[in-house]
């Protein structure tokens, strides 16, 4: 009876490991997904915001960007199959701008294994998927949505946000005012684009506070 390479253990642990984490923050990912919630006063309220690429990004720093991309397929796939009131669409557009953030996050911290290393890759998939956001949603998403509502309404949505802020930086005496939103192309890039942003700052911060005690678990 031969002995075992121990090489080959350790590569085929390694191997078990990786997909038991990525299977279970692909878990966690879908759960946040669900975990959906509007903030109506910075966007209307049929774009929620959630926290599912968080799991994604915390795969990617500590397995590599394939499984953050894993992740982002996974909750997405799964929240497609189980509940979907755009026919998948929504779903497809969640995982484009998921890789994103965790593909940039993913690279650039393979290559700077530091904490600003981590920092400057989560900002730049950040920033990369607010730009994304404008034509994934002008192509993609919206020409869905419009289809529940009129065009016409859903950028009434907007300009009533609009009004709300100029109202409130009228009454604290501001020297200036929103500007005024008369398109989807204009609505999508001073409400969505920053709206991704804030998103994809959001999912580093939490990132930050709980990757070094999840470090164990992540890495054994």
């Amino acid at each position: 009876m031969s002995a075992a390479n121990p090489a080959a253990t350790a590569a085929q642990r390694s191997r078990t490991h990786r997909i038991a984490v990525t299977a279970m923050l692909s878990a966690a990912a879908t759960v946040l997904m669900f975990l959906e919630f509007p903030i109506p006063f910075l966007i209307p309220s049929f774009v929620e915001l959630d926290f599912s690429e968080l799991p994604a990004l915390l795969a990617a720093f500590s397995l590599g960007p394939v499984s953050g991309v894993i992740v982002c397929l996974v909750k997405n796939v799964i929240k497609g199959l189980l509940f979907s009131g755009t026919g998948g669409v929504g779903e497809m557009c969640n995982f484009l701008l998921g890789i994103c953030l965790v593909i940039p996050a993913g690279l650039i911290y393979r290559y700077k294994k530091t904490r600003s290393g981590a920092l400057i890759g989560a900002l730049a998939g950040a920033v990369i998927m607010a730009v994304c956001s404008v034509p994934l949603n002008y192509f993609i998403s919206y020409p869905v949505y419009t289809k529940f509502l009129p065009i016409d309404v859903i950028i009434s949505m907007y300009q009533e946000i609009v009004q709300s802020f100029n109202g409130l930086l009228a009454r604290a005496g501001a020297p200036f005012a929103f500007p005024p939103v008369n398109g989807l192309l204009s609505c999508l890039i001073a409400f969505n684009a920053p709206f991704t942003l804030l998103k994809g700052l959001l999912d580093t911060v939490l990132c930050f506070l709980i990757y070094k005690p999840l470090s164990p678990l992540l890495h054994r």
